[in-house]
């Protein structure tokens, strides 16, 4: 039987360092981040110039959100996909496009979001 491990504050602060290390992987490996990211900005710069609501930046920061996870999930996917099946299969293919298209849905998401709270307020 397994020895049950202690709880203590500095094994889980020093377990923060392999998150931050998968955000480096992230930043590193993840070329449409880089796009992500403007866009990102531009809705933060558009929220302040226009003034959103509270509720509207709440839905900025989520879609915002639901675009990182997903391609960071993405990401994810694809190394383990790319470790796991060195030779061309269907299957591997077929899993790194789904997690691809996961991306593309929640970006058209968050352009839908965007629209619909940005266009009234600019038109």
């Amino acid at each position: 039987m397994e020895k049950e491990k202690s709880f203590s504050i500095k094994k889980r602060l020093k377990s923060t360092n392999h998150a931050w290390r998968g955000l480096g992987l992230f930043l590193k490996n993840t070329h449409n981040l880089w796009i992500h990211i403007f866009f990102s900005l531009l809705a933060v710069y558009l929220g302040f110039i226009l003034e959103i609501s509270n509720i509207e930046w709440v839905c900025i920061v989520f879609v915002i959100g639901l675009v990182f996870i997903t391609e960071a999930f993405n990401t994810a996917i694809e190394i383990n996909t790319d470790l796991t099946s060195s030779e061309y299969h269907p299957f591997a293919r077929d899993t790194k496009d789904l997690s691809a298209g996961a991306v593309a849905l929640s970006v058209i998401v968050a352009g839908i979001v965007g629209l619909i709270i940005f266009l009234p307020k600019i038109l």
